[in-house]
């Protein structure tokens, strides 16, 4: 069936039920390669800093390198989306996927060689950066396509869903595997995960190439500015209990660290399934100064946190507050473009939460290093703030204008 032929069908209006479907459907690709993110997210930095005996600067470079990868190449991921379809960026970034797997699995061969197991491992997690651009823009892109603009938040927040709830899977998966097999275990099933959605993603149909003239991607990357470094200023509090939560238990020698990375996405996930349309009825800005405002009490009381079930606490408001940034100041963001733009648009606002994220694991370190755990807590509480004042400002000069937020 011509690709054309999809696109017109897809454009019929839809029932509620099937919006849910071709959403849900199509989100699960964005939950596989997540999944291959999460699995070793928790295993990483003890690896790199216990088994390999590297500084725990080195361990937030292991995890952060994905990051830069994939603020390297969501430009070039955007714009493929766009002109060669969303299911094509789908298909190429889960097969980088499960390549990275495969580079998983040979670093658990060399622990005893700690620089080629290290220098393994970081080519792994740069091919895993790229394939996280092009599922990440790809599968928003090709879920909005099927279903229509107007559910563009919806599609937003269960790709949102599909994120986090695959990391909270994810990370004490990752380490129960680690912990009975090893990490070429951890590696091998990254492989395997990765190349089953890729089989599924080749059965769902395609939807044609929206036609029209492409902006240049530092154009939309200036229209979206504000909203990215709002992002960004929010997306410093996930990088940094991501990145370091780990050694933040081992430090007070508390147990169960990974519980409290799927405690984090448990309330993501669940604020995105609650909360999700308060974003078309109050409008994206309002819903994200208060999530901003949410997530730094959760990073405040991690900062202060004197016992295990304090520090849950945090996790979860952190989790909480940050479920609704991405969607809300995305949906503003991805309106000031025309659809043909669209992947390049998400593409463009999706670098600042690379960008924060590939800042903040050696950042942290580096406070680690001078003062110790807590306070990496303190500084992501901090940008949380300044990320309100920042959503304030864009909310006062929106007024003017009619309301931008799209209903779901």
């Amino acid at each position: 069936m011509p690709e054309e032929v999809r696109l017109d069908r897809a454009s019929q209006p839809l029932s509620g039920t099937a919006v849910t479907f071709h959403i849900v459907s199509t989100a699960f690709f964005t939950f596989i390669c997540y999944l291959a993110i999460g699995i070793p997210l928790a295993v990483l930095p003890g690896y790199v800093h216990t088994d390999l005996g590297y500084s725990s600067v080195l361990a937030g470079l292991a995890i952060s390198m994905q990051y830069l990868a994939t603020l390297l190449s969501r430009p070039f991921a955007g714009r493929m989306a766009d002109s060669v379809g969303p299911k094509t960026a789908v298909l190429r970034g889960l097969a980088g996927c499960s390549v990275s797997g495969v580079f998983l699995l040979a670093a658990g061969f060399f622990p005893q060689i700690p620089a080629l197991s290290l220098a393994i491992l970081l080519i792994g997690r740069l091919v895993l950066g790229c394939g996280e651009s092009m599922v990440g823009t790809g599968a928003i892109t090709w879920g909005i396509g099927r279903v229509g603009a107007q559910h563009t938040a919806r599609m937003i927040s269960w790709n949102g869903i599909a994120t986090y709830g695959a990391l909270a899977i994810g990370a004490p998966l990752g380490v129960v595997i680690n912990h009975a097999w090893g990490l070429a275990a951890v590696g091998a099933t990254v492989t395997v995960l990765s190349l089953g959605g890729f089989l599924l993603a080749r059965l769902k149909a395609a939807t044609a190439v929206v036609r029209g003239e492409h902006l240049p991607f530092q154009h939309v990357l200036r229209k979206v500015f504000p909203h990215g470094m709002g992002l960004a200023l929010g997306s410093i509090g996930f990088g940094s209990i991501a990145t370091f939560i780990t050694l933040f238990y081992a430090s007070h020698q508390w147990p169960n660290a990974a519980f409290s990375l799927t405690l984090f996405g448990t309330f993501f996930v669940g604020a995105r399934l609650l909360f999700a349309s308060t974003i078309s009825r109050f409008g994206g800005f309002r819903v994200a100064i208060i999530c901003f405002s949410v997530e730094a009490l959760g990073l405040l009381l991690l900062w202060q946190a004197g016992s295990p079930a304090l520090a849950l606490v945090g996790a979860s408001l952190t989790g909480f507050g940050f479920a609704l940034i991405f969607p809300a100041l995305g949906v503003e963001a991805v309106n000031l473009v025309p659809a043909n733009n669209r992947g390049s648009a998400l593409g463009a606002y999706s670098v600042f939460l690379d960008l924060a994220l590939g800042v903040t694991g050696p950042l942290a370190g580096l406070i680690v290093s001078q003062f110790g755990y807590p306070e990496v807590f303190l500084f992501a509480a901090v940008a949380s703030l300044a990320a309100v004042a920042l959503t304030v400002s864009m909310y006062r000069r929106a007024q003017p204008a009619s309301s931008t937020a799209v209903p779901g």
